[in-house]
């Protein structure tokens, strides 16, 4: 698939793409995410393992044969990027806290992007999707002073 890129203004940078529902293009998302803030000089690898784990939890928990997941990542003008993971299992919401226990091999990607992210959430809807989102404020780009 190829990705789809929109700029609406100089303030505001946004990238959507849609991806296949496997742990390929979970990994995808990942790299992605780390070249798009490349190319809008905001490196962060906080955001690109916020988008990796919000991609993989929608490919273990909101897969649906044959339907794929949306990623779209905005930048605005405060420099907040947020992370938006929408797939296609509404009745599937992630459980907060995450009920992992400390020795769990999985279920940790929450606390993760708890960890990172200034704040994160849930949407509900449009029927039958949700869209999981996180927001991290990133540092000023490279030239600023």
């Amino acid at each position: 698939m190829n990705p789809e890129v929109t700029q609406t203004s100089t303030l505001t940078h946004q990238f959507t793409v849609l991806l296949s529902a496997t742990r390929r293009d979970a990994r995808l998302a990942r790299l992605l995410t780390e070249r798009q803030l490349g190319d809008w000089q905001r490196p962060s690898e906080a955001a690109e393992s916020v988008a990796a784990e919000l991609a993989a939890n929608a490919v273990l928990h909101g897969q649906v044969p044959g339907r794929g997941f949306r990623m779209t990542l905005t930048l605005d003008a405060t420099r907040t990027l947020r992370i938006e993971v929408t797939d296609p299992r509404g009745d599937r919401l992630p459980r907060t806290p995450d009920p992992a226990g400390g020795y769990a091999e999985s279920g940790r990607g929450l606390i993760l992007v708890a960890a990172y992210a200034d704040r994160w959430g849930v949407d509900e809807g449009p029927a039958p999707c949700k869209t999981v989102w996180a927001e991290l404020a990133l540092l000023p780009d490279r030239g600023a002073t």
